[in-house]
C-alpha cells in the first residue's frame, strides 16, 4: 500500500517523536473514530505524543472505544485544539479527502506549517496534503491504517486496544461486512484482529445495540410514516424535518444507518435519506450493484463518496430537495433496472 516516499516519511515521523495531530471529518462515523484512535494508539506505543481532533460531537455509541479519552472536539474545546494544531510537527488526515470536511477546524489547519499526511479511501481527493495515501477501492480507512502499521512494523504492532478500534472502523464502514467492499482480504484482516483479542460480539453490541428509546421510536416512525417507495425506479427514500427530529429528542448519530432501511424491501437498488438542517438539506445516498451514487451526488448535490455510498447537500427547502431527487430518477431508470 505504501510507496517508498510515504513509508520513509512516516518512519521519520515516528523516529523524530515530534507532536502529532490526527484529524478526521465532521459528523464522525465508526470508521473516522476507529481508524483515528487506532493510529493514535499505535503512535503513542511508539513514544510519539499525539492528539486526536474531531470537528464536532462524537455519537454516544462510539465513545466507549479505547483511546477515546485522547479525543478532542473543536466545537467544544477550540482553544486546546488550536494549540495542539499549532504545536504539531505532523498532521494525519484520516477518512476524508476534502479540507471542507474539517468544518471550522479548516482555518487552523490552513495556518499550520506541519507535514500533512492523508490516509483515505474516498474517490477524487483534493490536493491539500504533502503525502497522499489514497486507495478508493478499500472498504474503510481502518483497513488502510491496519496495512500501514503492518508495512511499517510487520506483525508486532497489534494489541487488543488497537485491534478493537480497527475492527469498529472496518465493521461499520462495510455495514457489518455486508457491502460490496467486503472482499476476501477484509475477512483475513478481521480474523487477525480477532486473534489479537477483539471481542467481536461485544463490539457489535456496543455499536448496534446501545441506542436510546427515542432513537428506536424515531426508527419506527421513519418506517411507518416517512418511507416513500418508488417501485418504477427500484428506489426509496426517507425524509425528516427539524421539527420531527426535535419531537424524538434527536441526538448526534441517531439517524446512522437509516438510509439502509429500505434495502430490506425486495428489488430496491437506490435509497436516500434527507435530513433538514437550518440552512440546507443533508443527503445520504446508497445503492446496490454497479449503480454509482457517487456520480449522482457529485452531479446534483455538491457531494461525492463511493460507488455505493455517497452524500451531499442542497440549499433549497426539504420539499424542493425531494422534488429534485424524484425528477432526476428518470435519467437513471435504465441503470436501476
Amino acid at each position: 500500500m505504501l510507496n517508498k516516499q510515504a513509508k520513509e516519511k512516516i518512519r521519520t515521523v515516528i523516529e523524530q517523536k515530534e507532536p502529532v495531530v490526527v484529524i478526521s471529518h465532521i459528523n464522525p462515523d465508526g470508521d473516522a473514530i476507529g481508524s483515528s484512535n487506532a493510529l493514535a494508539l499505535y503512535l503513542k506505543k511508539k513514544g510519539v505524543p499525539v492528539d486526536v481532533i474531531i470537528p464536532n460531537e462524537v455519537p454516544d455509541f462510539l465513545r466507549w472505544m479505547p483511546g477515546f479519552d485522547n479525543v478532542m472536539t473543536f466545537k467544544n474545546n477550540s482553544e486546546a485544539c488550536k494549540k495542539s494544531v499549532s504545536n504539531a510537527g505532523t498532521i494525519f488526515l484520516v477518512d476524508f479527502n476534502d479540507p471542507g470536511r474539517m468544518g471550522k477546524l479548516e482555518n487552523e489547519f490552513n495556518e499550520s506549517k506541519a507535514l500533512r499526511i492523508l490516509i483515505d479511501h474516498h474517490e477524487n481527493p483534493v490536493d491539500f496534503a504533502d503525502v497522499v495515501i489514497s486507495e478508493s477501492w478499500r472498504g474503510s480507512a481502518g483497513e488502510m491504517i491496519y496495512l500501514l502499521m503492518k508495512e511499517i512494523d510487520g506483525s508486532g504492532f497489534l494489541d487488543k486496544e488497537i485491534a478493537t478500534c480497527l475492527y469498529v472502523a472496518i465493521m461499520t464502514d462495510t455495514g457489518n461486512f455486508r457491502y460490496g467492499s467486503s472482499y476476501a482480504e477484509i475477512f483475513n484482516i478481521a480474523g487477525e484482529l480477532v486473534t489479537a483479542g477483539v471481542d467481536k460480539d461485544q463490539i457489535f453490541t456496543n455499536v448496534y445495540d446501545s441506542y436510546s428509546e427515542e432513537r428506536m421510536k424515531l426508527l419506527g416512525y421513519c418506517m411507518s410514516e416517512k418511507m416513500v417507495v418508488l417501485p418504477e425506479y427500484h428506489a426509496a427514500y426517507i425524509s425528516l424535518t427539524r421539527e420531527e427530529l426535535k419531537r424524538f429528542n434527536h441526538q448526534v448519530g441517531d439517524t446512522e444507518g437509516f438510509v439502509n432501511i429500505p434495502f430490506s424491501i425486495k428489488g430496491i437498488r437506490l435509497t436516500a435519506l434527507f435530513i433538514e438542517k437550518k440552512d440546507h438539506v443533508k443527503i445520504s445516498l446508497r445503492s446496490k450493484g454497479d449503480f454509482s451514487v457517487d456520480h449522482l451526488a457529485a452531479k446534483y448535490f455538491r457531494g461525492g463518496g463511493h460507488i455505493n455510498a455517497a452524500g451531499g447537500e442542497y440549499d433549497l427547502p426539504l420539499d424542493k430537495t425531494i422534488e429534485k431527487f424524484e425528477s432526476i430518477l428518470s435519467e437513471f431508470k435504465d441503470e436501476l433496472q
